[in-house]
């Protein structure tokens, strides 16, 4: 199984799975003589951890995690080399047995099917590496992107879960830190525990969307054609599961709208020009503007719910499969610090190789 790296100059790969003994990355490319310690990583990875609500699976993992290479103390400062910065996350709450009456049945919605079609041997204990239980290694190299990235603040939050949205008119980013959902509407988030414990009790699940802001990211960053900005972040975000569908800016919203409401105008400042919206999310031509970077996606219904559903075995014999164990209702909610990280490995790799061909 190849393609477990992603990144050019700053490149990560992950390695682990789902019901193993642990998981990690690898991350490659980071700068010499940052400051950075366990303790850094862990703060992100304990955004993400399973079992902090009743909202999100109770698999109790502490996610703690350790750097296995490449930083130094100097001075009772611990510092990246340059060298690869190998990191590691025991898991220590597996439950394989919960897994042992869909090892001879496909899961719908899950990629049982399409990991046996190509590989010919599929680890059906939660999904082994198709598990979102990869996404802790994520965080993990998102954490090390943002120590490349000083001065930029990358946060994510819920707008959306199933068929209910926020009202932007109150958008509060310190309300993410306040509700489970990284909701940045107080109002919206206290209609959405009602709306989730229904959900849960039923043994269903429901879809979402996160929106992902980078602010303070220098104009410059992307190339044109090939190597555009925005097009290694919507690959970066639909690199995640259970990821459907990706825009940048107003997205989709744009082809409902006039080219005089399309463009974003710009006014002579000081230190160059002053756009008076953001349509375009911060990135034109594949590159940075200097503007408020936005990514947002969707995310599908979790697939392993209580509900019965017809699927068939491996021997393509029809059947009923009911997907037990600890499932998020709403995988939403986790992927914001997933997003986060993903928008900070790809800045952290353009801002390099920006540096790499301009030297600044």
């Amino acid at each position: 199984m190849s393609h477990n790296t992603f990144g050019h100059l700053f490149r990560v790969t992950t390695w682990g799975e789902s019901h193993g003994p642990a998981l990690g990355c690898v991350v490659d490319g980071t700068p010499p003589r940052l400051a950075l310690k366990a303790e850094d990583i862990q703060h992100w990875l304990d955004r993400r951890r399973p079992g902090q609500s009743r909202f999100t699976t109770q698999r109790r993992e502490p996610d703690a995690v350790k750097i296995l290479s490449g930083t130094f103390v100097e001075d009772g400062i611990e510092l990246t080399t340059g060298t690869p910065i190998s990191l590691l996350i025991e898991n220590v709450d597996q439950r394989s047995k919960d897994y042992g009456d869909i090892a001879e049945k496909f899961r719908p919605g899950h990629a049982d099917f399409t990991y046996l079609t190509k590989y010919g041997i599929r680890d059906y204990r939660g999904g082994g590496r198709s598990s979102a239980r990869e996404t802790a290694a994520r965080v993990a190299a998102g954490a090390v992107a943002r120590a490349v990235l000083p001065g930029v603040s990358i946060r994510g939050a819920l707008v959306q879960m199933g068929p209910h949205k926020i009202d932007r008119a109150n958008w509060d980013w310190a309300e993410t830190e306040r509700n489970p959902f990284w909701c940045p509407d107080a109002k919206a988030a206290a209609q959405w525990e009602d709306y989730l414990d229904g959900v849960r009790k039923q043994g269903s699940s429901c879809g979402a969307v996160i929106e992902i802001v980078a602010s303070g990211a220098p104009a410059g960053l992307g190339a044109p054609i090939y190597g555009k900005l925005d097009a290694d972040l919507a690959a970066a975000m639909m690199s995640i599961n259970a990821v459907k569908g990706v825009e940048i800016g107003d997205g989709f919203a744009a082809a409902a709208l006039s080219g005089e409401e399309n463009a974003d105008e710009m006014r002579a400042g000081n230190n160059g020009p002053l756009f008076t919206s953001n349509h375009a999310g911060g990135v034109l031509g594949g590159i940075s503007t200097g503007q408020d970077i936005v990514a947002r996606f969707a995310v599908k219904p979790t697939s392993s719910i209580l509900a019965p559903r017809k699927t068939v075995t491996p021997a393509g014999e029809e059947t009923e499969i009911v997907t037990k164990g600890r499932h998020d209702p709403c995988v939403g909610i986790r992927a914001v610090p997933v997003g986060e990280a993903m928008m900070a490995c790809v800045l952290a790799d353009h801002l390099l190789r920006h540096r790499g061909q301009n030297g600044a």
